[in-house]
């Protein structure tokens, strides 16, 4: 049995739309595990090769939330996180000397992408499936995520 990624991405984004928790494929050589954690934040997975230079540049970031506007962004029910789809290594620019691609404060749209998490020597970069703005960002730059691991605390707009 050889998978390769697209067929992996192909398999992830079936169990997403059969709403299937668990995964498991095995054979004489090879053994596949795939697990989506119930309950999570929308997210959407667009594995791809990271690119030389962002396509676009991102807008000058704004000022700090200030640590009152976190604590009232915790009990808000129209806040989520957005969580690690990977294993892997959390990237928040698409390379070291790049700007991040979102800053606490910004405003996202569905499909713009949030960060880069690496997992097997492949850039994936994660895009939002949701409409909001970043009020926390989570992982740290350069420090390895597990699979469900909060990345971002987004207020849903709408």
């Amino acid at each position: 049995m050889d998978i390769d990624l697209k067929q992996l991405r192909d398999i992830m984004k079936a169990m997403k739309q059969l709403d299937v928790n668990e995964l498991e494929i095995e054979d004489e050589e090879q053994r596949i595990y795939l697990r989506r954690g119930a309950g999570q934040a929308p997210i959407a997975m667009a594995p791809s090769v990271m690119p030389a230079a962002p396509a676009t540049v991102p807008p000058p970031p704004p000022a700090p939330a200030p640590a009152a506007e976190k604590k009232q962004a915790e009990a808000d029910p129209n806040v989520v996180e957005i969580t690690s789809p990977f294993v892997g290594t959390f990237y928040r620019a698409p390379s070291p000397d790049a700007p991040p691609f979102v800053e606490e404060g910004h405003k996202i749209a569905p499909g713009q992408v949030l960060c880069i998490v690496e997992a097997m020597k492949l850039m994936n970069e994660i895009e939002s499936e949701i409409a909001g703005t970043i009020v926390e960002i989570l992982g740290e730059n350069g420090k390895p995520v597990e699979f469900g691991d909060p990345l971002f605390k987004v207020k849903k707009s709408g």
